[in-house]
């Protein structure tokens, strides 16, 4: 009797990780398309656009995405939260007040201290795009709450619609700008961005809005939207802190490498972060996305532990391989593909994709800490994070070396990531055994590739074997997982017929 109650348990543990990643693989598709628009694209945008322009576009992304990450002051985390939907539509509803506000006092901020901001950053091109910082914010502030009302839903296929759209549209944009200026700049690029974020917006709401508008119509109240943002305070008066350190830790390259160094470097930083990070965001920001809503479930039910060390074992299969292998080759990926001028890049790539691993497994995770409601330990994690980046480039740049200051900040990343993974393991109760076995055997079947490589690189191989080299053995490996690994074809079979994986 007691065997068939555990089976029956199994049973319904397997059926929701099955649900799980349908639903990852629904924002998979919609995210493969852009990843892969995105790729094909950016060897002809580094024809089309200098180093210098790059640099130029990544300091405007990383000036609004520090604003924007408190564009509705984190209520839109809120919103996956209770369990009316009548309540949830009005923290909707706060969310959107809270980025009108937010957009709106960038307005006199970025009056009052353009000047400065420009002279801080080394970069007086910034100067002329700063005006454009306000009409970014308050969209992406409402993306973001759309956002989360969408995985709420569990209506992935609309966010996987709104990302192909996005993408689209950003690269039309701005590969048309540079064709059709004599002199292209950094606003082709940085224009591209605006129309990509608005158009993805637009697709999202009016889906939304053609689906939930009924609900939204019935339930949206002013006093409910003070009972929210009473009720649910913690998240813009600790949790904000926490995220708005976590965001600025992130772009602490792109500034302090544009105060120390040229436009140029952080051009190079800028392309290779960028296309390091497509893969990891490929899968790991759709399987965040679902994570979140399905953690929060779990909680309750009491399957936390096997949701997340099911997804953390999907996690390293999925990204162990292939980064390890830009460790080694990353310079000439980028020699072949961008060409000679772009190698630093992808040095750039090299130095920081282990860091990019560790980011990989442990970001859709760290939603646990807002599951289980540990705001502060976010806030703490967040404050250590951003001081040893600090530390990490500021002497990187004291010692005039960008490619030190690269690696400090790889290394604080590696350390700094693995502790917050470790803990938020710890929260949902898995084992520091299951977690070196499952990084153990997957390191393992890279060994014999990795020595290979190696060998080719000492033996000075022309890039293009090397490379080509690289991608059958990523073909092969995961030809092997998918038919060895009994979770992966237990995932596969519910959506390939099992002729074709048999």
């Amino acid at each position: 009797m007691d065997e068939v109650i555990e089976k029956k348990k199994r049973l319904s543990k397997d059926v929701k990780i099955t649900g799980f990643i349908s639903d990852v693989l629904t924002l998979v598709g919609g995210t493969a398309f852009a990843q892969i628009l995105t790729i094909l694209s950016a060897p002809v945008l580094t024809r089309l656009y200098k180093p210098e322009d790059f640099g130029i576009w990544a300091l405007y992304i990383s000036i609004t995405s520090i604003i924007s990450i408190i564009a509705c002051m984190r209520y839109e985390y809120s919103i996956m939260l209770p369990e009316s939907n009548e309540e949830a539509v009005n923290l909707l509803g706060l969310s959107f007040l809270a980025a009108l506000i937010i957009s709106g006092l960038t307005i006199p901020f970025i009056w009052y201290f353009k000047e400065s901001i420009v002279n801080i950053l080394n970069s007086p091109q910034i100067g002329s795009y700063l005006w454009l910082v306000p009409p970014f914010i308050f969209v992406n502030g409402l993306f973001l709450a759309l956002n989360n009302w969408n995985s709420r839903t569990k209506l992935f296929k609309r966010l996987s619609i709104s990302r192909i759209c996005s993408s689209v549209s950003t690269l039309a944009a701005q590969i048309g700008m540079g064709l059709t200026v004599n002199t292209p700049s950094a606003g082709g690029l940085i224009g591209g961005s605006i129309a990509g974020q608005y158009v993805a917006t637009f697709v999202l709401g009016c889906q939304i809005w053609r689906d939930d508008k009924k609900l939204i119509k019935k339930s949206i109240r002013w006093e409910k939207i003070c009972e929210g943002f009473k009720r649910y305070r913690s998240f813009p008066l600790i949790d904000s802190w926490s995220a708005l350190m976590n965001i600025i830790s992130w772009q602490l390259p792109t500034f302090l490498l544009a105060a120390f160094f040229t436009p140029a470097v952080v051009g190079f930083y800028s392309l290779g972060f960028r296309l390091l990070q497509l893969p990891m965001s490929f899968i790991g920001s759709s399987i965040s996305q679902v994570f979140f809503q399905r953690a929060s479930k779990a909680k309750s039910e009491g399957t936390l532990d096997y949701l997340v060390e099911s997804v953390f074992r999907l996690l390293v299969i999925i990204g162990m391989f292939p980064m390890l292998i830009i460790t080694i080759i990353g310079s000439d990926i980028f020699t072949l593909i961008f060409g000679n001028d772009w190698t630093e890049a992808g040095v750039y790539a090299q130095i920081l994709s282990l860091w990019a691993f560790i980011w990989l497994i442990s970001s859709p995770l760290s939603t646990i800490y807002i599951v289980m409601e540990k705001q502060q330990f976010g806030f703490q994690y967040s404050f250590f994070n951003l001081i040893t980046r600090i530390l990490s480039l500021y002497i990187g740049g004291l010692l005039g070396n960008a490619r030190l200051a690269l690696i400090l900040f790889s290394i604080s990343g590696i350390l700094v990531y693995s502790y917050l993974c470790l803990k938020m393991l710890f929260y949902s109760g898995i084992e520091n055994s299951k977690v070196i076995k499952i990084l153990y055997s997957n390191f393992c079947l890279f060994i014999p590739v990795g020595i290979i490589l190696i060998a080719l690189k000492i033996a000075q191989v022309n890039h293009i074997i090397i490379v080509l080299c690289s991608c059958v053995a990523i073909i092969i490996y995961y030809i092997y997982i998918m038919n060895t690994d009994m979770q992966l074809k237990q995932i596969i079979s519910q959506f390939i017929p099992n002729r074709i994986i048999n």
